[in-house]
């Protein structure tokens, strides 16, 4: 099991919205969390899927929106 952890900015989430959900449809991820921070609006989404490859497959479609960054981790 393969934890991904996604950030962007608030102005990034306004941007990009729609192209990560379509993104994200395309993978057999599990959503854990999707949180909007108080403040500066930054939001911190984390999904659970079990291969490695999708997580970094995943990984690198989100890096290619403007002002995403994501990270893995085991679970």
């Amino acid at each position: 099991m393969w934890l991904l952890i996604i950030n962007c900015s608030a102005a990034s989430w306004e941007t990009h919205s729609k192209a990560f959900k379509a993104i994200a449809e395309k993978y057999p991820a599990t959503p854990l969390s999707s949180k909007k921070m108080k403040g500066d609006g930054e939001r911190i989404m984390e999904y659970k899927l079990e291969n490695v490859n999708d997580v970094e497959d995943f990984m690198e479609e989100c890096l290619t929106l403007d002002g995403f960054t994501a990270t893995f981790e085991s679970l």
